[in-house]
């Protein structure tokens, strides 16, 4: 390992991206699609996959927070951008004056919105959210004839959308999925009633993949992008992430040698152990000790006793590889590999958790297929 060589690397696969953005607008009946970008591309690295996501074909690109938004735009990205969800102390006026499409829930935000429109000088163009269900953000439905009055009668505010967010869309069949699309419906009617005429979204990666009846206007991928698909659909999405690192010490312990802190495993014969230098600070779970495999020389090795704040170490038997060799500790899952479904499914959680946890200090990036 040189002094530029990382402890631990995220490589990402961008052509995986572009493959995954391809094959989901292919999927969607004819609505433009929204690239999720939000938490860094679900720690992928938003300005690189939001690129690769626009030029796959993706015409909208979402984030969380204003401040995503804005960071793709000072990156030169000219996509649309909506953005949803943020503190009551920002303030809009610089997401209007970069046009950037705004969510609103309530009355109030309507308002903060309206109010920082006029400090622009331009108009804000706003996605209403009704609550159909999922009892998170969005205007519960009791108030959402205020919400679509209040939205119609302000002329520094133009509604380009109403939207919603499925509880339960990974789950096919979920007679939730129905209910919300009901109350959404209703919604629509209301808004349509009070003067608007938005356009709608409300399909996420599992809808997009399982209910053409609800990709509508717009669609909004998002796990299934970076190659992680949220139902069992069999379609070819390629994990855009493998998570790395390196051999730098190998030792041969004798039977009866115990192992790593708490000295939960004991060698049972002679064998071969190599040092990984990535643990917990890194990524991984330290709850997967004793349950989790990595990649290396061609063949899956258990990993030895508990994950440490720095390293692990791998039983390799009477193998001994090379100071040097990678070891992948999730990936594509090709030959057999590890993947991060399955650290979720170990660990009892989802794939999106694993991936986002690897944007960390010492976790370096590196992409394939970037474009000049």
């Amino acid at each position: 390992m040189t002094a530029s060589s990382p402890r631990a690397e995220a490589v990402i696969d961008l052509d995986a991206v572009r493959h995954n953005v391809a094959l989901l607008t292919s999927r969607a009946s004819g609505a433009a699609v929204m690239a999720v970008v939000k938490a860094d591309a679900y720690g992928h690295g938003a300005v690189p996959v939001a690129r690769a996501a626009a030029e796959a074909g993706a015409t909208w690109l979402g984030t969380c927070s204003l401040a995503e938004a804005l960071e793709l735009r000072a990156a030169g990205l000219d996509t649309r951008l909506f953005s949803w969800l943020d503190v009551p102390e920002v303030d809009f006026a610089a997401g209007i004056e970069a046009d950037v499409d705004l969510g609103a829930s309530s009355t109030g935000e309507l308002t903060r919105i309206a109010e920082a429109a006029v400090r622009a000088g331009k108009r804000a163009r706003v996605h209403l959210k009704i609550d159909t269900g999922l009892s998170r953000n969005g205007c519960p439905p009791a108030e959402w004839p205020s919400l679509v009055e209040a939205a119609a009668a302000t002329p520094s505010v133009e509604v380009v959308a109403i939207w919603s967010h499925l509880a339960c869309a990974d789950e096919p069949g979920h007679p939730s999925v129905d209910a919300q699309a009901k109350r959404f419906a209703e919604a629509y009617d209301l808004a349509r009633a009070a003067g608007l005429d938005p356009i709608r979204h409300l399909a996420n990666s599992a809808a997009l993949l399982t209910r053409p009846d609800l990709h509508f206007d717009l669609v909004r991928p998002g796990i299934a992008m970076y190659g992680l698909n949220p139902v069992d659909t069999g379609d070819d999405l390629r994990p855009a992430m493998t998570f790395r690192s390196s051999v730098v010490l190998t030792k041969r312990l004798l039977a009866g040698e115990s192992v790593s802190y708490g000295h939960i495993w004991t060698t049972p014969q002679d064998t071969t152990l190599a040092l990984v230098p990535t643990g917990y600070a890194d990524g991984v779970p330290r709850s997967l000790s004793g349950r989790m495999d990595v990649w290396l020389g061609g063949r899956r090795r258990p990993v030895a006793g508990r994950v440490c704040m720095d390293q692990l170490v791998v039983d390799c038997g009477d193998e001994v590889p090379e100071v040097g060799d990678e070891v992948v500790l999730f990936g594509a899952g090709g030959a057999g590999a590890p993947t991060a479904r399955e650290w979720a499914d170990k660990l009892g959680t989802i794939d999106y958790e694993i991936v986002t946890s690897m944007y960390r200090p010492r976790v370096r990036r590196r992409y394939l297929g970037e474009q000049s």
